[in-house]
């Protein structure tokens, strides 16, 4: 029987129900959505093996990173792609696949060694991708918990994304209908800025898009500006 603790750090509500089905029930792990809550179980829990964080919106700080072994999950062949919205950015470079990343938290974003990379592809919306990196995430959870493993060292040039902004979510004026779809596919999941456009009082939010041929199908929603 595992005595130790192991946490998982999530602001994103696919998560959970893909741990119940995809990791045995002898693992003891507990769950932290926001820092208040990481800081919670850490301040009470004294055997933490791992903290895996599987998609935070916050900085970690010093004292945890620093005193906890933490595991950050990063879709990108690291020393390549560090940085903010691995995602969408590596679809509008136009990547057809990836690597997602488990590597050691360190004080540098992204920058630290390496546990182990995945082949993961990048078709579908943001959201299937979003849970097919979940999946992948929890299969090396299990490989880790098994094997405990050392990372090594990054080798190579880094190359650094930007976190995109929400205006950046407004629809390219010109392309082609595939970069249209690729743009709106790319923020189809819960809690990202909808691809849109702006109609007098009016904003067009797409998603569910699909290629028809020459043609772009998706589904709109209309709200006006705010005031």
């Amino acid at each position: 029987m595992d005595t130790n603790t192991y946490i998982f750090a999530t602001s994103k509500p696919w998560h959970q129900p893909q741990a119940t089905e995809l990791l045995p029930g002898e693992y003891r792990y507990l769950w932290a959505k926001d820092p208040v809550e990481l800081g919670a179980i850490i301040d009470k829990e004294p055997d933490i093996r791992y903290i895996f964080f599987l998609h935070w919106n916050w900085l970690v700080p010093e004292q945890v990173w620093k005193n906890h072994e933490c595991v950050c999950f990063h879709m990108t062949d690291v020393p390549y792609g560090r940085g903010g919205s691995p995602l969408q950015n590596l679809i509008v470079r136009g990547h057809t696949s990836t690597k997602l990343t488990a590597l050691r938290m360190v004080e540098e974003m992204d920058a630290g060694p390496v546990y182990t990379k995945r082949d993961m592809s990048l078709s579908g919306t943001a959201e299937e991708i979003y849970k097919r990196a979940g999946e992948l995430s929890f299969d090396v959870i299990k490989w880790m918990i098994d094997a405990q493993p050392q990372p090594t060292p990054q080798q190579g040039t880094p190359t650094i994304f930007k976190r995109r902004k929400p205006a950046q979510s407004e629809l390219p004026m010109d392309g082609r209908v595939h970069e249209l779809y690729d743009h709106i596919r790319m923020l189809d999941a819960p809690t990202y800025p909808s691809a849109f456009i702006e109609y007098g009082e009016f904003v067009i939010e797409f998603s569910d898009a699909e290629v028809d041929g020459e043609a772009l199908k998706a589904s709109v929603r209309i709200t006006k500006k705010p005031i």
